[in-house]
């Protein structure tokens, strides 16, 4: 494997200013409530938050889309939104981005409302999450219509990404017929959760976190001998051609055909009270 100097890495980002990728998963609102607490409620002992700013980006697959586009890359974003003012917000934010997002990519289902992740924090501290949504599997009919914009976006592009938050975006159906005619053309890069695990073929790359991986193979020590076990049950139960496991902050584990697992290993960092980044 190349080292990742410099120089590789400025190659890298170089060759994905030429890259298309299409993102399908689960659309999410991010909603940050910022402010101080001064005194606790004489109704419930809990803190009052007095709120200074607020603050609204895109998460979960759109999210994944606004870090593909930050490096340079071109890219789109396919899912399900509620008909509401959080699905309009997430289409402007999309359109301000100068992609090649149409909002015909996102779906919109009466039935369910776009999903919204709401923090309250105080002092660099999240002082509760409130979550608005419907995590149950999509209709017949809003699946066709995922398909079939998948299969648009794909005619002409250089990698897939399934970005699954176990919302009902992503289910066996659009799995079975999206990946097999994806994976004869370009990279398939899968993150995954459980509840659609074995409908995740084919694929060139599946990126379960430490947590996932273990439980999906029936393993409880977290140690690189272990996941190394757990990567070589994942790849071979799925054929996928590699397995990135990640660790938080003690990195992540590449597996990769049937060479030796490849680690790598973070600096010491200072612990954070806020949340990542990534929404589930």
């Amino acid at each position: 494997m190349p080292e990742l100097s410099r120089n590789r890495a400025a190659e890298i980002l170089k060759r994905a200013r030429d890259c298309r990728v299409v993102v399908l998963g689960d659309v999410m609102l991010d909603e940050f409530i910022w402010g101080d607490v001064t005194r606790i409620s004489p109704e419930a002992p809990v803190p009052v938050v007095n709120i200074k700013r607020e603050s609204i980006h895109l998460g979960g697959a759109a999210n994944v889309l606004a870090n593909i586009t930050a490096i340079g890359a071109r890219g789109n974003v396919i899912g399900v939104v509620g008909r509401d003012a959080a699905a309009e917000k997430i289409r402007e934010s999309l359109r301000k981005d100068g992609g090649v997002q149409t909002d015909d990519m996102l779906i919109a289902d009466n039935k369910r409302p776009t999903t919204i992740k709401t923090r309250i924090i105080a002092h660099n501290q999240m002082v509760v999450r409130a979550d608005r949504e419907h995590r149950g599997a999509i209709n017949g009919n809003v699946e066709s219509q995922i398909i079939e914009a998948t299969k648009r976006a794909i005619a002409d592009a250089d990698a897939l990404v399934i970005s699954d938050y176990d919302k009902g975006v992503i289910t066996p159906r659009i799995l079975s017929e999206v990946l097999p005619l994806a994976y004869d053309k370009m990279p398939v890069l899968i993150d995954p959760k459980m509840r659609n695990f074995d409908s995740y073929r084919p694929a060139t790359l599946l990126t379960p976190n430490h947590h996932e991986a273990l439980r999906v193979t029936n393993l409880e020590e977290d140690s690189d001998e272990t996941l190394s076990s757990a990567a070589r049950s994942i790849r071979k139960r799925l054929a996928c051609d590699a397995v990135l496991i990640t660790r938080g902050e003690h990195g992540m584990m590449l597996l990769e055909g049937e060479n030796d697992p490849v680690f790598v290993r973070l600096p010491p960092a200072r612990s954070s009270t806020l949340p990542a980044r990534a929404t589930q």
